[in-house]
């Protein structure tokens, strides 16, 4: 196969297996899904999930956040990990978001980046989520497959993020880097990973990665 049919293929397929695309993190609005994809860094969606609509009670807008001190908001986070500094940066970016863009959150990327604890990825989602403006957010599940998948030479999200848009249509990167999210944790896991469910991988991939498959398998 050609990069070109490989590209084709694995559209193809996600679209088959993904032609509704649920979003992994639940919420209501620009504000909400900047919190709950903050919490999110090094935990899980399920986890998010169950603790934001905890935290929405209390605040689901700038300007109640602000109201709660930085530890009433990091006691009710505790559970998703990192609760300081992700409590610290709720508390902060919400007091900026009322400063500076009158309680809204703002649609430009680097705007989104000046807020404490919003790192390039988090304001990728946010944009792309929210406003439905094209982004491509590399998350490890991305990262993974697009190496597997030698689309990318895997050094780092930030070389995987250039490949992936130079190499796919822009009008398909919102929903494409969520359907590859689900694909990721379905059928191409980090561990635990059955090559033989993978039809991508199996088809397209990497012919280090399924050598190394095999030769693993072979031993066990």
């Amino acid at each position: 196969m050609t990069k070109a049919e490989k590209i084709a293929f694995t559209i193809k397929t996600l679209q088959e297996l993904y032609p509704e695309i649920p979003v992994p993190l639940d919420h209501k609005d620009p504000y909400t899904l900047l919190i709950a994809v903050l919490m999110s860094a090094q935990s899980t969606d399920v986890r998010v999930n169950k603790i934001t609509p905890l935290l929405f009670a209390k605040a689901d807008n700038p300007y109640d956040m602000v109201k709660l001190s930085v530890d009433e908001i990091r006691e009710i986070i505790k559970p998703v990990g990192l609760s300081p500094m992700k409590a610290k940066g709720i508390h902060g970016l919400s007091q900026i978001l009322i400063d500076r863009h009158d309680g809204e959150v703002p649609q430009e990327l680097e705007h989104l980046e000046e807020l404490p604890a919003v790192g390039h990825k988090t304001a990728s989602v946010v944009i792309s989520q929210a406003f439905g403006i094209p982004a491509f957010p590399v998350d490890t599940h991305i990262h993974r497959l697009l190496y597997r998948w030698g689309f990318t030479n895997g050094k780092n999200v930030v070389q995987t993020e250039k490949d992936a848009k130079r190499l796919f249509p822009k009008e398909i990167w919102n929903d494409l880097h969520l359907q590859i999210i689900w694909y990721g944790r379905e059928y191409s896991p980090a561990r635990g990973w059955d090559l033989e469910k993978d039809i991508i991988t199996k088809t397209i991939g990497r012919k280090t990665v399924l050598n190394d498959y095999y030769k693993k398998k072979k031993t066990r």
